[in-house]
């Protein structure tokens, strides 16, 4: 049965492998994974965690809050999920909520758990309105969206590509 824990430095090697399975780069939204984040030594992956462990408290001035989240199941890394929930550029581009399920989990609606999950955590936080994003060819991402009450607002383009941008109300 999938949970949803923090991050954690005890899972390097679990995350690592998942990583590793999506391919190089920071692609894999929901981990707030930086180009300048070094992960591959224990010291590098535990400075990691705590910044996204920093990153979940309160909005403050300067300084957007995110609550990250990882979906494993046996000690097995299959995805992250993240909550944005304090003013920064990422929001108006990528959404409140980011996720990514590793290739080998998909098409087991972890995604859409995951999802219901962290709408539980946005509600708790008193946020009212999310906009969650995915790629204009992500079919399977928009119909988890959907299902969660997104309604479509538009398609833009980002440096990344076109997305689609739905917002859900709580």
């Amino acid at each position: 049965m999938p949970e949803l824990i923090e991050p954690t430095a005890r899972l390097h090697t679990a995350w690592t492998e998942a990583h590793e399975e999506w391919g190089p780069g920071v692609h894999e939204d929901g981990f707030g994974l930086l180009p300048s984040d070094e992960t591959g030594s224990p010291a590098g992956f535990a400075t990691w965690v705590a910044r996204l462990s920093d990153a979940a408290g309160p909005a403050e001035a300067g300084r957007a809050g995110c609550r990250y989240r990882w979906i494993v199941e046996d000690d097995r890394v299959l995805g992250g999920i993240a909550l944005r929930h304090g003013p920064d550029d990422f929001v108006p581009q990528f959404g409140h909520i980011g996720y990514g399920i590793r290739p080998s989990a998909r098409r087991r609606g972890l995604a859409g758990w995951a999802l219901g999950r962290m709408l539980d955590e946005a509600r708790a936080l008193g946020l009212d309105r999310l906009l969650v994003t995915c790629a204009v060819d992500n079919l399977a991402s928009a119909k988890t969206i959907t299902r969660h009450g997104g309604v479509l607002d538009d398609v833009r383009d980002t440096g990344f590509g076109p997305v689609r941008r739905y917002w859900i109300t709580l």
